[in-house]
């Protein structure tokens, strides 16, 4: 069951259409270029999670873009409408995804072209939450400078343009792996195509979460800020790289995080075994889950 809102003028909260049928003309900007944003967030029981950090992430995104979109009040209005539907719809299911759409519209119409889409969360994402992830370094092209030498490369946007990162997702599962972290060509540990990297030390009885610098060009995790937040509130020490891969290696252990899947443990990387520990997976597990 998907459910489609349509972000309209015309309609305050949104007009909801048939899924089924064909919504987006071939003529959109978003399907012949990749010239749009979009958010992703997980609801539970009608909630949406981190709701406000993913609509201020959406408009950074825009800003990166020169692209105006609805306004946040708009896309809570539609992101509701959505839910509500669901809920009607699925009413077993707790928890679902909700993706914010905005392309730059039609060619030549002028104006952005923007929906809401509430779906089931998929059995193979909950999947890897449970059981890990065998994870490969795959380099991304650039060095970790770029974002700042050149912003219309889009580093720190989340963008339409996302077939780079699928391309390495499926290149590391046709490899045996489940997933990918990118590095920068002068060494540096960045992201996951569709994560946030996040390593812990807990030893001589100082704990602390580490991430890669967002001046590198990484996108800025909404999860993994939400996370620091809580983890800072109970005594976690917190940093912010720059990483290089043996951070990883010699780390007690390492996720991935993301709105969806959450705290993914990392098993491996390029085939070498990871320390894991299920009591930090645990502990951080329940702080993730506390995200509003």
């Amino acid at each position: 069951m998907t459910v489609l809102v349509f972000l309209d003028p015309a309609h305050d909260d949104g007009r909801l259409v048939d899924a089924t049928q064909p919504q987006l003309l071939a003529t959109d900007l978003g399907a012949t270029r990749g010239d749009g944003i979009f958010e992703s967030m997980l609801a539970v029981d009608g909630t949406p999670r981190k709701e406000q950090a993913h609509l201020d992430r959406l408009a950074s995104s825009a800003a990166a873009l020169d692209l105006t979109v609805p306004g946040a009040d708009a896309w809570s209005r539609a992101i509701r409408t959505g839910l509500g539907a669901f809920a009607e719809a699925e009413p077993d299911r707790t928890h679902a995804v909700v993706k914010l759409v905005a392309t730059r519209g039609v060619e030549g119409a002028g104006q952005a072209t923007a929906w809401v889409q509430v779906a089931p969360v998929p059995a193979a994402t909950l999947a890897q939450r449970e059981a890990g992830l065998k994870v490969l370094f795959l380099e991304r092209g650039y060095d970790s400078t770029v974002a700042q030498r050149a912003p219309w490369l889009l580093m720190g946007a989340k963008t339409l343009s996302y077939a780079v990162n699928m391309a390495a997702i499926r290149y590391a599962k046709a490899q045996g792996a489940d997933d990918v972290i990118f590095t920068s060509s002068d060494g540096k540990v960045l992201e996951g195509p569709t994560s946030t990297v996040l390593l812990a030390y807990d030893r001589d009885g100082r704990r602390t979460l580490l991430t890669p610098q967002l001046e590198s060009g990484i996108l800025a995790g909404t999860s993994q800020s939400a996370l620091f937040v809580a983890a800072k509130e109970q005594g976690w020490e917190l940093g912010y790289g720059p990483l290089e891969p043996h951070h990883l290696l010699e780390a007690d252990a390492v996720w991935l995080i993301s709105s969806i899947r959450l705290l993914a443990p990392v098993l491996s990387l390029d085939g070498q075994e990871l320390r894991t520990s299920a009591a930090l997976t645990a502990e951080l597990t329940g702080l993730v889950e506390r995200f509003v």
